[in-house]
């Protein structure tokens, strides 16, 4: 005969809930192995978060362009890309959508990627007017002159239109191409006192044609990171097809109250070979961008060999020039930037037959920049830059709109 002894049914659940607990933690401790595959995914995905910052950063301007849209969508003052660029890196190291910053410097912070084009049509406007006065004589004492004073107002205005073409030749080389066309219009308002003079003279002269053409290359030294910045280096070679100052007519009839030539027309351009050499250094730390560069132009001597206004004319120097500038941008929005900066430029004096002439002197160019820039489309950019003079041979304001193209 079989006894079965029944437990109670409170018995009986308690044994049940004591033992779930140990049977779930023994179905549930990972593994070693586990771990280690955890701790790889885990790496993995943090390497490809850092090389799609890596990547954004790249694109940032500083003086920057159009920026194009693509798959990883990341803003300044946000932790990072979105959850859909999560484990999946650009196409193309320059095609993903960043913080964009108003260029306004005469090269962009980006390289154009490889294989692309990118068109610029710009607009600029330059006024300067210059008060002079020239005394023209020697003095007997402190107080008096014996000779002539010559008053003169000079107001210049200049419009250039011109057409930029940049070509992505590698990811790390951009070549380009720029072809500028110029009006100038001068006016001089003059009246030599100690003359008995009582009317002021007006010497007025304009001229249209196209400017000096340029050809350059830039290219990227380093791919930058968190603590090191992006070098980006230039080479422009500046041709002398517009038409220089000694390429002009002057008045065989006409001369100022100083005895200089009038010219008839404005030149166009400088009439020398130029060839600039540059580095640009771009930094990003968000929300803003860090820019400043450095550059050297040098200007070859020519011999003109040309008689003006009874001046005989030969060897001619034009003085190199070296420019600096700083300034940082911020993206205000995902689609509209601002950008502030200084540029100062060194020029030494000209010089005549390796001599200085009397009256050359070097010359110093400062610039306040003011920049804003807005993305009409993911290809297309409207940068408008306003320039204001902080010295004498500055132009008293500069006016420069670009619309760069990416296709």
């Amino acid at each position: 005969m079989n006894v079965k002894r029944v437990l109670p049914p409170a018995t009986l659940l308690a044994l049940l809930v004591a033992a779930l607990p140990v049977h779930a933690q023994q179905d549930t401790t990972p593994t070693i192995q586990q771990l280690e595959q955890q701790l790889r995914d885990q790496q993995k995905l943090l390497e490809q978060t850092r090389q799609s910052l890596e990547r954004l950063k790249i694109r940032m301007q500083a003086p920057g362009g159009p920026a194009a849209r693509g798959p990883v969508d990341y803003q300044p003052g946000s932790q990072g890309p979105s959850q859909e660029a999560v484990g999946q890196a650009p196409p193309h190291p320059q095609e993903s959508e960043a913080a964009k910053v108003a260029p306004i410097l005469d090269q962009p912070g980006i390289l154009t990627p490889r294989g692309r084009f990118a068109f610029e049509p710009s607009l600029q406007y330059d006024y300067s007017s210059n008060n002079q006065v020239n005394l023209i004589g020697f003095s007997v004492l402190p107080a008096i002159l014996v000779g002539l004073i010559d008053v003169r107002q000079v107001d210049t205005t200049t419009v250039t239109a011109a057409a930029t073409l940049r070509y992505g030749l590698t990811n790390r080389l951009e070549l380009s191409a720029k072809v500028p066309y110029v009006y100038g219009h001068q006016s001089a308002i003059t009246r030599p006192f100690a003359e008995g003079a009582a009317n002021d003279t007006v010497f007025t002269n304009t001229g249209r044609g196209i400017g000096d053409i340029q050809l350059g290359a830039r290219y990227q030294f380093n791919d930058g990171g968190l603590n090191m910045p992006y070098f980006i280096g230039s080479l422009t070679a500046s041709l002398p097809t517009g038409k220089g100052p000694f390429d002009i007519d002057y008045s065989l009839n006409g001369s100022s109250p100083t005895g200089l030539p009038v010219p008839e027309e404005q030149p166009t351009g400088s009439g020398f070979y130029a060839y600039d050499a540059g580095i640009l250094a771009i930094y990003p730390s968000d929300p803003v961008v860090f820019f400043g560069g450095l550059g050297y132009t040098w200007r070859p001597s020519k011999n003109v060999d040309k008689t003006i206004g009874g001046m005989r004319i030969g060897k001619v120097d034009p003085g190199d020039s070296i420019k600096m500038n700083f300034g940082m941008g911020m993206s205000m929005n995902d689609k509209s930037s601002l950008s502030l900066g200084y540029q100062h430029t060194y020029v030494r004096p000209t010089k005549f037959d390796g001599n200085s002439a009397a009256d050359s002197t070097s010359i110093q160019v400062g610039q306040l920049l003011v920049g804003y820039g807005y993305q009409i489309s993911p290809k297309t950019n409207i940068n408008l830059t306003l320039g204001v003079g902080v010295t004498r041979y500055a132009p008293n304001a500069e006016l420069l709109l670009r619309v760069p193209m990416t296709f």
